[in-house]
């Protein structure tokens, strides 16, 4: 008992950590943080967000802004996406790559515009359990005495209110217009009358915002969207969204093993229009050979659950192996995503799961699994 405590004390805690022990949430070490893992149960805050709205405590995720005159050239280098693109109030869905074209992290870049002195500004959001990594690689490579880089991820609350009634729960708390932010679009607010940064993107595959804002205001927030019906959602939930959705998980489906065009990210990989960044040489070579494997989505029968790490079996023969499972709660079937040899990532390719020490039939299908018909146009 004496150690499970040790262990809950050295793992970091949000400021809504509180909130959430109130509320008698389930709480799980996730990344460094003891997070909540489910509130009134993973079904009831999965069919919410899909339904309704739900809120998710996102405060453990890494915050960095930064600023320079050539801030967009310069992470043009680290990223195989071409960020010049961006306009202002844009954001871009990108990885860090290292040298061999593996993925350090999946980041969303979002592009803030330049000032009148030509200042560029931008925010990086990153995984909480990659932070330190993040921080470290971007401050190698980034050249300090043209961008200034701080760490925002202790200083400022971040919650996400996900679904298709996001906006009616989120828009009498923010003086802005939410309905004119366009999805992956953002912009600096007003939230309960005090400075925020909202962005219309999500990790659910549903229409909502992320609200980052300092911890009193966060407080106040998720307290007003609770007492105004908005249900507080959990790891659980927040999982079983994103997997419905075939949104990768860092350090499961993708990590620095795996380059973005195995990993079914060739739409974030821009050979043609920009210059040179970290991995290019990695992924120019396997765009003309081809990849060896690919990140594939497998239906199974019945209840048969293909869980992360069981072996994916052709003909009896181990030929992968499953990186994401669950049971759908939308679809009502067993889902699941895991890398097998290319010849074998056809849609319609009969496989197998073996799921204590049997092979189950397995089916890979077209991903997402889910699509919301609720999710507006960018």
């Amino acid at each position: 008992m004496a150690n499970q405590e040790d262990n809950a004390q050295s793992l970091a805690r949000t400021v809504l950590y509180q909130l959430g022990v109130e509320l008698k949430a389930r709480f799980t070490s996730f990344g460094g943080w003891e997070m909540p893992v489910q509130f009134s149960g993973i079904s009831r805050e999965h069919e919410a967000v899909r339904n309704a709205a739900g809120m998710f405590d996102i405060s453990h995720m890494g915050k960095f802004t930064l600023q320079g005159k050539n801030l967009i050239s310069q992470l043009q280098s680290l990223v195989p996406s071409d960020l010049s693109r961006l306009q202002p109030g844009q954001a871009q869905y990108t990885v860090l790559l290292n040298p061999q074209g593996g993925i350090i992290d999946d980041i969303i870049v979002y592009y803030q515009g330049e000032d009148t002195t030509g200042t560029q500004r931008a925010f990086i959001i990153v995984n909480a359990a990659t932070t330190s990594k993040d921080k470290a690689w971007l401050l190698q490579h980034l050249e300090p005495n043209e961008v200034q880089f701080q760490d925002l991820s202790p200083e400022k609350a971040l919650i996400a209110v996900q679904g298709p009634k996001a906006i009616k729960y989120l828009q009498p708390l923010v003086q802005q217009d939410l309905q004119a932010i366009k999805v992956f679009g953002h912009l600096e607010a007003t939230v309960l009358g005090k400075p925020g940064f909202i962005a219309r993107t999500g990790y659910t595959g549903e229409d909502g915002f992320e609200v980052m804002v300092d911890p009193d205001v966060a407080l106040e927030l998720w307290q007003s969207l609770h007492n105004n019906g908005v249900i507080p959602c959990g790891l659980g939930a927040r999982d079983t969204l994103r997997l419905e959705a075939a949104l990768a998980l860092y350090g499961q489906d993708i990590d620095d093993t795996t380059t973005p065009l195995e990993a079914g990210l060739g739409w974030l990989v821009h050979l043609d229009t920009k210059g040179d960044f970290i991995g290019r040489a990695v992924l120019e070579q396997q765009k003309v050979a081809g990849v060896q494997r690919r990140l594939v989505g497998l239906q199974t029968q019945g209840r048969n659950i293909a869980r992360h790490g069981y072996q994916i079996l052709s003909t009896g023969k181990v030929v992968g192996e499953v990186t994401s499972g669950t049971l759908s709660p939308t679809l009502g079937y067993p889902i699941a995503l895991g890398y097998v040899p290319t010849k074998l990532a056809t849609v319609g390719q009969p496989l197998e799961v073996e799921i204590r020490g049997k092979a189950y039939p397995a089916v890979v299908v077209k991903r997402p699994f889910y699509r919301s018909k609720n999710r507006v146009a960018n």
